[in-house]
């Protein structure tokens, strides 16, 4: 099984891009951890999703979206708070920008759970929820503790710069977290904005850093030096909202169809394999970013 741990939250998308008025809203499922661990049950891979989540109505659609996928949900927290909103704004070029509407929400009051079952192979996280206390510590802690025995890891810090308020103390966190991360993956906006470089980032832990590059494709760069790019898949972009985290769920599917799925494995898989694995990855974001909100697709249409 892989375990995604983190936020999930109601996007709410606007209906069409209109300069100067109020366009409708459409409510989404979603959140970074959330479209994973659904991308990932999607793609066929034994899943499981970590967080504390709404008794809410949202909070019960947000669940139903979860089984609808496979998702095993024997680690999901509930209480009465409410659900995380994201209010998304888009460019004419289909990205997304957000503004979080969180105090208070269930989410943030996640506590670290016993130890993961013995089944699990890896664990990814990210997001809003390494960010938003008293959540993020337990979080951080459920990283730490997995990696320690041996779990593989995902970190996808997917900046959300609004959400934090001191800068400079979330770089130094991001930076003491990667001697428990196996694969980093960040967007260039994220590298940018966290002031690093795969190379740097590789040598504090990391056995392979996936660098994003919008419609330039994806770089991976890993422990051993091998470094492999794969251009993007074109694609008329309706906007870009889950891309990234569908290249979570596919980065992990496709190590782990390769057994790939330790620290070692991912860093000597070699030129051909990192290149098939990349290749899956662009094939899928290009599929999400085809359609509204975090819809990421289903085996039968990567086949």
């Amino acid at each position: 099984m892989i375990v995604v741990a983190g936020e999930s939250l109601i996007d709410l998308v606007p209906q069409e891009r209109a300069d100067g008025v109020l366009a409708p809203l459409l409510p989404r499922r979603g959140g970074g951890p959330y479209n994973t661990a659904v991308a990932l049950g999607r793609l066929g891979a034994a899943t499981g999703f970590c967080s504390r989540v709404s008794t809410d109505a949202f909070g019960e659609t947000l669940l139903e979206g979860l089984r609808s996928a496979g998702v095993d949900l024997s680690l999901v927290q509930r209480g009465p708070e409410p659900t995380t909103l994201a209010v998304a704004t888009l460019g004419a070029d289909g990205s997304a920008g957000f503004a979080f509407y969180a105090e208070g929400s269930a989410d943030r009051l996640f506590t670290l759970p016993p130890a993961l079952p013995p089944t699990v192979r890896a664990l990814a996280l990210g997001t809003c929820s390494l960010v938003l206390e008293p959540g993020a510590s337990a979080y951080e802690a459920l990283l730490r503790r997995e990696a320690g025995r041996g779990v593989f890891t995902l970190l996808d810090p997917n900046i959300r710069a609004g959400l934090i308020p001191d800068a400079a103390a979330y770089r130094a966190r991001f930076a003491g977290w990667l001697p428990s991360v196996s694969l980093l993956k960040v967007s260039e906006e994220d590298a940018d904005w966290l002031a690093g470089s795969p190379g740097t980032w590789s040598a504090l832990g990391p056995a392979a850093v996936v660098l994003t590059r919008g419609g330039d494709g994806l770089t991976v760069r890993t422990a051993d030096g091998t470094e492999v790019s794969v251009p993007a898949v074109p694609v008329d972009v309706v906007d870009t909202i889950g891309a990234g985290d569908t290249i979570n769920a596919a980065l992990l599917h496709g190590l782990a169809t390769r057994d790939a799925l330790t620290p070692r494995a991912a860093a000597t898989l070699g030129t051909d394999g990192w290149r098939e694995v990349l290749a899956f990855a662009a094939r899928a974001a290009a599929l999400t970013c085809s359609r509204t909100g975090a819809e990421p697709p289903y085996a039968a249409e990567l086949s």
